[in-house]
């Protein structure tokens, strides 16, 4: 049930920097290994999103995951 003015968006953290060129580099924090570039801030965080859709939908070789493990 969608109750008004709830939003039950999905998030993920990133880590992002801009380089001395003026481009902005980043990658998702579960998948360090596999980085992405924008024009501009908002460019990079649509290239994430790709990044994000290929990786949880697809068993990629060679990716690697994060992930917990309950210990008691």
């Amino acid at each position: 049930m969608l109750l008004f003015g709830y939003c039950n968006a999905m998030t993920t953290k990133f880590t992002y920097w801009k380089e001395d060129d003026g481009k902005y580099l980043g990658y998702l924090n579960h998948y360090p290994d596999h980085w992405t570039q924008g024009e501009t801030l908002q460019d990079l965080k649509e290239h994430l999103r790709d990044l994000y859709d290929t990786f949880t939908s697809e068993e990629i070789p060679g990716i690697k995951r994060e992930e917990e493990l309950e210990l008691a």
